[in-house]
């Protein structure tokens, strides 16, 4: 840094690379930086234009396989909306929802097309135990199975398969899953959204710790959920 750059007040200065690798702030603004950063991460990172896009895609894949973080994704944003302000908290809500209940549409129809036998994971012994498992429960009550199964990864796969199989209204279908996607939005942007005015220190250690929750609530509630299937 030069004798001239040094007098000039770190607000006045422009981040010019990577803060990873710990580069000196100038006064030189260069075509790839985008506004002044005094250290950390820059939340623009997290909050840019594709965040919401990352997530739908998240979100979506995670109706087919649960390794997935999708609850992650609506979780993390939902923290960044809070403290940023950016996205809102409202698209994050509306576009996780569209997700999660355009997955789960997918679902019951591959169910619907083609059954819960046609492939070779679906004869496996865990999946049967968990198809016989969502027949069971759809048998029992389809609006209180659709809205559980929603927030249980492994759970919502087979509930979603086995509603397509056995020829769920598509009109009634619709309506539970979609109720349940929005519902499963808000819940996973609130945790967000709650645990970045609980915790201090900006958007990076907000959603650091909101994910850190989500991740607890996922583990707790798979716990449950193999009990009250044994």
């Amino acid at each position: 840094m030069t004798p001239r750059e040094r007098g000039t007040p770190p607000e006045h200065q422009k981040f010019t690379g990577c803060w990873i690798a710990g580069h000196r702030l100038s006064r030189r603004r260069l075509p790839f930086t985008c506004g002044p950063h005094c250290g950390g991460v820059p939340s623009d990172l997290l909050s840019g234009p594709w965040s919401l896009a990352i997530m739908v895609l998240l979100v979506f894949g995670d109706a087919f396989f649960v390794i997935v973080p999708g609850e992650i994704a609506v979780t993390a944003l939902g923290a960044l909306s809070s403290t940023a302000g950016t996205p809102p908290l409202w698209s994050v809500v509306v576009c996780a929802a569209v997700a999660a209940a355009a997955g789960d549409v997918c679902c019951y129809l591959i169910g619907r097309t083609v059954g819960t036998e046609r492939w070779a994971w679906m004869r496996a012994p865990r999946v049967q135990r968990a198809l016989g498992w969502a027949r069971r429960r759809l048998d029992g009550g389809t609006a209180t199975v659709l809205f559980t199964a929603r927030f249980v990864p492994f759970a919502r796969l087979a509930i979603n398969l086995v509603a397509g199989a056995s020829r769920l209204p598509v009109g009634r279908y619709l309506c539970l899953v979609s109720l349940a996607a929005l519902g499963w939005a808000a819940y996973q942007a609130s945790v967000g959204a709650v645990v970045a005015v609980l915790v201090p220190g900006g958007p990076v250690v907000a959603v650091v710790v909101s994910v850190a929750v989500a991740v607890a609530l996922g583990a707790a509630i798979d716990v449950v959920s193999r009990r009250l299937r044994r």
